[in-house]
C-alpha cells in the first residue's frame, strides 16, 4: 500500500508538472502570436503614414523658408502646421517603439501646454482650467486623458466652424476628469458628422478599458461637449 500511495503521489506530480509546461508553452506560443502581430502593424503604420508625413513636414518647412526669405510674415497656421509634422513625427515613431516593445509611448497631460499652443496658433482659441490637487497620475490615465483633449480639439477645429474651446482638467481622490467644451455651431447647423466619428470611438475605447465613463453630446446653448471620467487607481 505504501509503494502504492508513492508510485500514485509521483503520478500526480508528473501530471501537474505536464499541465504546468502546456500551460507555459501555449503562453508563449500566444505572446509570439501577439509580437508578430504587433511588428506587422508597425510596418504597416510605417508603410502608409511615415512618407504622407514626411512629404507635409518637408513642404511645411520649404513654404516657410520661402516666405521669410522674402521678408514676409509667416501665417501662424503654417508654422502650426510645421510644428503638428514634427510631433507626428515623432509620435509616429513613439508609436512604432512601443509596438516592438511593451513600453508607453510617453505622451501625456506634460505635452498638454504644446498642444493647446499649437491649436491657438492654428486659429482655435483654446482655455485651461484646472480644479482640485493635482498629483502624479497612473501613466495609462495620463496617456489616455491626453489623448482625449487632443481629439476633441481636432475635432473642434474641424467640425464646429468659428467657435473656442475649453480644456478643465478636474483631480479627485478616486478618478480624474477631463472636459472639453466648444461654442461652435453643433449639430443643428449641419457642421458636426452625423455618425459617431471614428475618433469618438476610440476616446470611448480607451475610457471603457480604465473603467470609466465617456459623455459626448451638443449642449443646450450649443456648441459640444466631451467628459470622461478616470478611475485613479492606487498602484499596485
Amino acid at each position: 500500500m505504501v509503494v502504492t500511495v508513492r508510485i500514485w503521489h509521483l503520478h500526480v506530480r508528473e501530471v501537474e508538472q505536464r499541465a504546468a509546461e502546456a500551460e507555459r508553452t501555449r503562453d508563449q506560443a500566444g505572446q509570439r502570436r501577439a509580437m508578430e502581430e504587433r511588428l506587422r502593424i508597425a510596418r504597416e503604420l510605417h508603410d502608409s503614414l511615415t512618407h504622407s508625413i514626411s512629404v507635409i513636414q518637408v513642404q511645411s518647412g520649404v513654404a516657410v523658408h520661402l516666405a521669410r526669405k522674402r521678408g514676409e510674415d509667416v501665417p501662424p497656421a503654417l508654422l502650426a502646421i510645421q510644428e503638428a509634422g514634427a510631433d507626428a513625427v515623432r509620435e509616429l515613431r513613439a508609436t512604432l517603439g512601443v509596438l516592438r516593445s511593451e513600453d508607453g509611448d510617453g505622451s501625456g497631460l506634460g505635452q498638454l501646454d504644446s498642444l493647446v499652443a499649437r491649436a491657438r496658433a492654428a486659429g482655435l482659441p483654446v482655455t485651461v482650467s484646472v480644479t482640485g490637487e493635482r498629483r502624479p497620475l497612473p501613466p495609462e490615465v495620463d496617456q489616455a486623458a491626453y489623448r482625449i483633449v487632443q481629439e476633441a480639439l481636432t475635432n473642434v477645429s474641424r467640425h464646429a466652424g468659428q467657435a473656442c474651446a475649453s480644456v478643465h482638467l478636474h483631480y479627485t481622490p478616486e478618478a480624474f476628469c477631463v472636459q472639453v467644451d466648444d461654442d461652435g455651431q453643433g449639430t443643428g447647423a449641419g457642421t458636426r458628422p452625423s455618425g459617431p466619428g471614428l475618433g469618438l470611438a476610440g476616446m470611448r475605447e480607451r475610457v471603457s478599458a480604465l473603467g470609466g465613463r465617456l459623455q459626448t453630446g451638443p449642449q443646450d446653448g450649443g456648441g459640444f461637449q466631451v467628459r470622461a471620467e478616470l478611475p485613479v487607481r492606487a498602484p499596485s
